[in-house]
């Protein structure tokens, strides 16, 4: 081969450029996507559930493609979406703050609003301070990727959020893993670590697949005797357990729990995130959170609902009481159908039926029955573990249940999902 009288560091030169073409075919970045097919298969299959739009809505009752359908499939958990107060709210936010902010909070983005709500969320959860974020994901982004640095650990739950491990991937740190709800295992884990080293554990409260509670009295006993500090993901927790306050004041730890995060977009009724701890903690997250310093600040109406979402959760109890009662006809009637809802004990219920195809028809049956359930499939759960993830409101009524209960019977049935003689 000639030598090329270029300089090989230097990628402009064409002699290089030249040899180069002639030892390797040149790629195309986009090969990737042209060859995805899965989505399409499962259009032509009729069994594709996800981007189909909601026509109406009004909390326990929606419109999908024309067809009034049980709404079991929403994270509005307290059903204050559709509350009149909130509308109220965001409509007199609006016009006195107008639609945006348009800047971050780092500069000209953070209103006396955004300040009332940090402080409202600090004293809701009990902590010295709170940070409002814009979503829910980049509050654990930019908390995780604040606080973990070069030479830190960061050990998460296998089933913690995908904004809790994107955080933990962009983070300078490195990332351990135990086995999910196993507290023998994070114990295993933390006893590999230098104990010189920085450690935070991270974990859901409530688990968003599952629906199962993470135990957190083993994790905060045996992260404190390694030194770690504990981090909770209250996104499915806040507005369900401890009175609506989360895990850390259900299981009386909030004291023990160092960090507790929480979302807006499911009990809150709006969109956005919060972290809250210890003042100066806050202090340092609201000066090293990348996700917070870069983007524009959450605008006036969606704070003006978490602000009174807040004001009804503190004043009337009624509304978690009723979320529970819901979910526990709900999980008494599966399961005396005979199906598997796993190790659920919120109002989170998962129905496993295993086949991602299988699940994707039951889903379909479902709509036709009147029935609206989220199908989850891997990478979503584990292989083999495919599920329909319904959840409960505080808004669904007796009829509307029965009416759900009525719908997995039938479908059921039809697709040998449960036992031919299990009946309501």
């Amino acid at each position: 081969m000639p030598e090329s009288s270029g300089n090989p560091e230097h990628p402009e030169d064409q002699d290089v450029v030249a040899l180069a073409g002639e030892t390797a075919p040149l790629a195309d970045i986009f090969d990737k996507a042209y060859s995805f097919t899965q989505a399409k298969e499962a259009m032509e299959l009729g069994i594709y559930p996800y981007f189909r739009p909601l026509s109406d809505t009004e909390g326990a009752i929606a419109y999908f493609e024309g067809k009034e359908v049980v709404m079991i499939g929403s994270n509005n958990y307290l059903g204050l979406t559709t509350d009149p107060r909130l509308r109220k709210a965001a409509k007199e936010a609006v016009d006195k703050y107008g639609t945006s902010v348009t800047g971050s909070r780092f500069l000209n983005g953070t209103l006396e609003l955004h300040l009332e709500l940090d402080r409202r969320l600090a004293k809701f959860v009990n902590k010295e301070a709170a940070l409002v974020f814009p979503t829910g994901y980049q509050t654990n982004v930019g908390t995780i990727t604040a606080i973990v640095g070069k030479g830190d650990y960061v050990i998460i739950d296998k089933e913690d959020h995908a904004s809790i491990v994107d955080g933990c991937l962009m983070s300078r740190g490195e990332m351990k893993r135990f086995n999910h709800n196993d507290p023998g295992s994070l114990e295993r884990a933390l006893s590999k670590l230098p104990r010189d080293a920085g450690k935070l554990v991270v974990v859901d409260g409530v688990y968003s697949m599952g629906g199962d509670i993470a135990p957190l009295p083993e994790i905060v006993e045996i992260a404190k005797r390694f030194g770690a500090r504990i981090m909770v993901d209250d996104a499915h927790s806040m507005g369900v357990l401890g009175e609506g306050r989360g895990t850390a004041a259900h299981f009386g730890l909030t004291d023990e729990v160092d960090l507790i995060m929480g979302t807006f977009s499911k009990s809150f009724a709006s969109i956005g995130g919060f972290i809250a701890g210890d003042e100066q903690v806050v202090h340092y997250i609201q000066h090293h959170a990348r996700s917070l310093i870069f983007s524009a600040a959450l605008p006036a109406p969606n704070v003006a609902v978490v602000l009174e979402a807040v004001n009804i959760i503190e004043n009337e109890p009624e509304h978690v009481k009723r979320l529970w009662e819901n979910a526990e006809y709900m999980r008494a009637g599966l399961k005396k159908l005979g199906y598997n809802t796993g190790q659920s004990n919120t109002p989170i219920i998962p129905v496993i039926i295993g086949d991602m195809y299988r699940t994707g028809i039951a889903w379909g049956a479902l709509i036709e029955e009147g029935v609206y359930t989220n199908p989850v499939v891997p990478p979503g759960v584990p292989p083999n573990k495919s599920l329909l993830r319904t959840s409960y409101m505080a808004t669904h009524r007796k009829e509307h249940l029965d009416r759900a209960l009525k719908a997995f019977e039938t479908v059921g049935h039809r697709l040998d999902l449960i036992p031919k003689e299990n009946t309501l």
